[in-house]
């Protein structure tokens, strides 16, 4: 079989190197994938520049959709449905691959697996070297949720369903039900926009996006915000802009994605009695946030946090995406569309631009 191209992530802040890997055979339960179109990440990002610390070499992209060339003989892996995966299928699949036996798969949280593997960030050696979306093609393990996706959605905008939005479906999951509910999402980047489209499709009684990014909460309103405010350090004069009318700013769900510790204290100051928090941004090491326990008590509040997501997510993803989402301009949030051999080039356009996301197309 002809070698197979991918772009090697080799340390911080250094460039993707193109490089050839050996397209391995396929063992019970596997599946050979030709990747279509993998977004690059946030997470992709602070890889490549330090802030995130991850195995070298590697081959970054877990935003990816693709298209079923080959699966095992006599033993075909499974969608999400418990349907055989055939030639021909395209779809997207989890960022983890979990056991399904351990305490915590029993328990309800597969994402974190005792026995956890993550495409994307994976050292590219042996025979899962082709682990990630930056390459012409992927190895599909066994134990991967895969979902069938449409073929008439452009890989860009179902390539994020497999980390962005999917991780929005787990954070809206740990929320009670959004409809009739004031909402705050703090961060406008692919996961708080997302959230503000989520929030006008299930309900939402009214919903707020703040972010530091004028370009960024341009864009909200597209995504169903009712209300753009722009970030200020100064806690008052950010209430006044959160409740123009006057009076504390109040709301019943506030999603945080943004990863700023100034955000997270915020979402406590700012959420109603019997409020729902949900934090999802904070992955990176940051100083404590300082909340005041006594409101959290009072207010009976309820706090969650969400990494990663579960296999049902994944599924609400992509429904949403062939759904609703089909009612918000996901296409636009796409800064540009790169060949694999730019992939360096794609990884610096997003850096330097701080684009939403940028495409790479095999």
């Amino acid at each position: 079989m002809n070698p197979i191209l991918a772009a090697v992530f080799s340390g911080a802040k250094r460039p993707l190197e193109l490089r050839e890997f050996p397209r391995p055979d396929l063992e019970p339960g596997e599946a050979w994938i030709r990747i279509e179109c993998c977004t690059v990440c946030g997470s992709d990002v602070h890889t490549a520049t330090g802030r995130r610390i991850e195995p070298s070499p590697s081959i970054l992209g877990h935003e990816a959709v693709g298209v079923v060339e080959e699966v095992a003989v006599g033993s075909p892996p499974v969608d999400a449905r418990g349907e055989p995966l055939r030639a021909g299928d395209r779809i997207v699949w989890s960022v983890i691959v979990s056991c399904g036996e351990c305490d915590r798969c029993a328990g309800g949280l597969p994402q974190k697996c005792r026995s956890l593997a993550k495409y994307g960030h994976a050292v590219a050696e042996g025979r899962f070297a082709l682990s990630g979306g930056i390459s012409q093609g992927l190895l599909l393990r066994r134990g991967s949720t895969a979902v069938r996706v449409p073929t008439d959605l452009p890989g860009e905008v179902l390539a994020p369903a497999s980390c962005a939005t999917a991780t929005v479906a787990a954070a809206f999951r740990a929320a009670r039900p959004v409809s009739g509910r004031r909402v705050l999402i703090l961060g406008a980047g692919m996961l708080g926009l997302t959230a503000s489209a989520f929030a006008r499709s299930r309900g939402a009684d009214s919903t707020t996006v703040v972010d530091v990014d004028p370009r960024r909460l341009t864009l909200a309103n597209d995504f169903g915000a009712d209300a753009a405010v722009a970030w200020v350090d100064e806690p008052g004069e950010l209430h006044r802009r959160l409740a123009p009318g006057g009076g504390a700013p109040r709301f019943d769900v506030v999603m945080e994605f943004s990863g700023a510790v100034e955000a997270v204290e915020a979402a406590f100051r700012v959420a109603d009695v019997g409020g729902d928090i949900v934090l999802v941004g904070s992955v990176a090491t940051s100083r404590p946030a300082r909340i005041d326990p006594e409101g959290v008590v009072r207010r009976c509040l309820s706090v969650r946090g969400v990494h990663n997501y579960a296999p049902d997510d994944l599924r609400d993803a992509v429904e949403f995406l062939d759904g609703p989402g089909r009612g918000f301009p996901f296409a636009k949030l796409i800064a540009a569309s790169f060949p694999l051999v730019e992939a360096d080039a794609a990884m610096r356009a997003m850096i330097r631009d701080r684009a939403v996301r940028v495409a790479i197309r095999p």
